[in-house]
């Protein structure tokens, strides 16, 4: 099963103001909008569509968007074709004509190694860490220390996507090494550093919980017994390689930071999981519950249910955990190295 490529094309007016929006999205739709004074300000603002509207407006329109793309049935020829699929939806005088195609699964899920091996993004987190001599990434580092000193009480941080040009600018000087990173986080919008920490573990060649043991963390948290669960989670998470248990027990701990000021950043473990479960775990091909060659017509909401639930309930389980034992070895290692 593939994920779509999707195009947002809407325009409207506004008394005054007129907004116009052409931009290609995946996995998830994004409303911004370009808008031009007519008074002749010397400078564009982006403002979203649903504020413009009300403060419901805009959700409504995404949740049928939504809808409309879950409800669809998709045939098997159909996700071998290339040609776009084209729909409008229509709310309130609002428009959105969405473009859609399917991409085979072994293009959408396969993680591509850069060829860079200079840089950060797309390279084995082993190779990244050994040549900054340290335990945990510097990207997620930085990252991380910059969310917790400004971010903390974003509304929606880490839902909330950032602007795609900082993002592709702060990956482009991680991975030239650019002293200036740290300046540049400093001036850049929270939700810009937060979505350029996902695209990176994103962009692993291999997912943080490794290829290997994908299929016994699903098993692993499908197990009725709670002694059962704890004991087999608890094993498979310290079997993980050195580098990825320590990166992952660094960014669990800032998660559960995050989810400390839910009341007003509104991202509870359930939210956290759901936006961090499919990046730290995604199934090898041979893994996949979701067939190469479907043969009988699928539900994308069903095809999604497959990967996606086990997923966001594996991490779940472990941001639900008061504390995570580790070995003597493990915990030293990471507790009191001075190049965390």
């Amino acid at each position: 099963m593939g994920k779509k490529d999707q195009m947002q094309d809407s325009e409207e007016h506004y008394g005054g103001t007129k907004a116009v929006s052409c931009k290609p999205m995946k996995e998830e739709l994004i409303s911004s909008c370009a808008v031009e004074e007519e008074e002749k300000q010397e400078e564009d603002e982006e403002v979203d569509i649903g504020l413009r509207r009300g403060p419901s407006t805009g959700a409504r329109l995404w949740g049928r968007v939504r809808s409309t793309l879950l409800r669809q049935k998709l045939d098997p020829q159909s996700l071998q074709g290339k040609d776009w699929q084209r729909t409008v939806i229509s709310m309130n005088g609002i428009e959105v004509k969405l473009s859609m195609r399917f991409t085979s699964r072994e293009f959408s899920l396969k993680r591509m190694p850069s060829r860079k091996q200079s840089g950060v993004f797309g390279v084995k987190i082993g190779a990244v860490i050994r040549r900054e001599h340290s335990k945990v990434p510097l990207i997620v580092r930085q990252c991380v220390e910059e969310i917790e000193r400004r971010g903390m009480e974003e509304v929606g941080i880490y839902r909330v996507s950032g602007v795609a040009t900082d993002i592709q600018a702060l990956k482009a000087a991680f991975d030239s090494n650019n002293k200036d990173v740290s300046v540049m986080m400093s001036e850049m919008d929270v939700n810009a550093i937060a979505g350029t920490l996902k695209l990176y573990f994103r962009e692993l060649p291999e997912p943080l919980f490794t290829d290997e043991l994908y299929a016994n963390f699903t098993e692993g948290i499908a197990l009725s017994d709670s002694v059962a669960k704890e004991s087999c989670m608890l094993n498979l998470l310290l079997s993980l390689p050195e580098p990825n248990l320590l990166t992952f027990l660094f960014l669990l701990d800032h998660l559960k930071r995050v989810a400390e000021n839910e009341i007003v950043n509104k991202m509870s473990f359930h939210n956290l999981a759901t936006v961090f479960g499919p990046t730290l775990l995604r199934p090898s091909e041979k893994d996949s519950k979701i067939p190469a060659n479907p043969t009988q017509p699928i539900s994308m909401s069903d095809s999604w249910s497959l990967e996606v639930m086990s997923q966001v309930q594996v991490l779940l389980y472990f941001l639900q955990l008061e504390a995570i034992p580790t070995p003597d070895s493990k915990r030293q290692s990471m507790l009191f190295s001075t190049e965390v």
